[in-house]
């Protein structure tokens, strides 16, 4: 059997030595060093034989599988390198090509608008914060002048949450407002904040309307503020954002949370004024709902709106970038093609 293991170890040895392909080598492992090979077989039948033989054919047995290992790593590490020396001496490399470049990320253009709309208020003083997307119906309507059964409520399409548990029910906040009660009931005057954020309405979708949509709403509370305050602060945001040169137009509007109420407008980009389907053929574009903080409002609060008035507003974000790049679709901003995002 001694002989049969030398004769075995030659065989395979010199097999190996002729072998040239690294797909040749699995061949080579399988037949003398796997589970079936004859180095195997050999091993096996070692069984049968006298204790003394057996120790003296298994010991080297066990040298033989040892050094065919071994020499099957090194051909494998000899093939490696062969084939590559080849391949670099067929393939070569330029390295005088430029490399290839990397993408580099950058803001969505709404991230854009919001971070300069808070940089534009924090210059007047504005603190900025922010609120929860689920709101209860307390704050996003009750506080706010809006009770149950009023009709002001079907201006807003809402998506509730959960039926009324205790007399209270959730719902995604149909606008920014709801931080006004918030900030109120934590803070005391002087206030003055900005906070944007995400609202949702269950609305279909068309060039100037989508069901998610940011909105960024602002609050200020204090002695003596009056609508003169509330025109030349918005006035000023307008022409910070927009230009100097772009008209800016306040007109009467109604809001239950505030009065009187305003629509600030400012004139279409698209059509300079003249009239387009970005702006209902009217050439103006409303970006802003405002007015002054209704006393019963306040008094909800416990501010006493004897001593204290303030104004608030809420400024559809996506607007702005419609207005000052002529984007007529609100719908390109969510649809997540990259040919439109990439150019902001």
């Amino acid at each position: 059997m001694l002989e049969q293991l030398r004769a075995l170890h030659g065989q395979a040895v010199d097999e190996l030595a002729r072998l040239e392909k690294p797909v040749e080598l699995e061949s080579w492992r399988v037949c003398y060093l796997g589970k079936k090979s004859r180095l195997t077989q050999v091993l096996r039948g070692i069984a049968s034989l006298p204790l003394d033989e057996r120790r003296q054919i298994g010991a080297q047995a066990n040298r033989i599988k040892v050094d065919l290992e071994l020499r099957l790593q090194e051909k494998q590490d000899s093939l490696r390198e062969a084939l590559l020396s080849t391949s670099l001496r067929t393939q070569g490399l330029d390295v005088t090509l430029p490399g290839r470049p990397i993408a580099t990320g950058r803001l969505h253009p709404v991230t854009q608008i919001l971070e300069e709309i808070c940089h534009i208020f924090e210059g007047m003083g504005f603190q900025v914060i922010e609120g929860p997307d689920v709101e209860w119906d307390y704050y996003n309507f009750e506080a706010l002048n809006i009770p149950q059964e009023h009709p002001a409520r079907d201006m807003f399409a809402t998506f509730w949450i959960d039926t009324e548990r205790g007399g209270k029910s959730r719902l995604l906040r149909t606008h920014t407002s709801p931080m006004q009660i918030r900030l109120m009931e934590q803070e005391r005057p002087p206030i003055r904040a900005i906070v944007p954020g995400r609202t949702y309405r269950y609305e279909a979708t068309d060039a100037t309307h989508e069901s998610m949509f940011y909105q960024v709403e602002g609050l200020a509370v204090d002695r003596h503020i009056t609508l003169g305050d509330l025109k030349g602060t918005l006035l000023d945001f307008c022409h910070c954002l927009f230009g100097a040169e772009r008209n800016v137009r306040f007109r009467c509007d109604y809001f239950p949370f505030v009065e009187p109420g305003v629509e600030v407008a400012v004139e279409c980009v698209a059509c300079a004024g003249a009239g387009c389907r970005l702006c209902g053929y009217t050439g103006w574009i409303e970006v802003l709902g405002a007015g002054m903080v209704h006393p019963d409002v306040l008094r909800r609060v416990d501010i006493d709106p004897e001593l204290y008035s303030g104004f608030a507003f809420g400024l559809g974000v996506e607007r702005v970038p419609m207005l000052r790049y002529g984007i007529d679709d609100i719908r390109l901003f969510y649809g997540n093609d990259l040919r439109f995002l990439r150019q902001f």
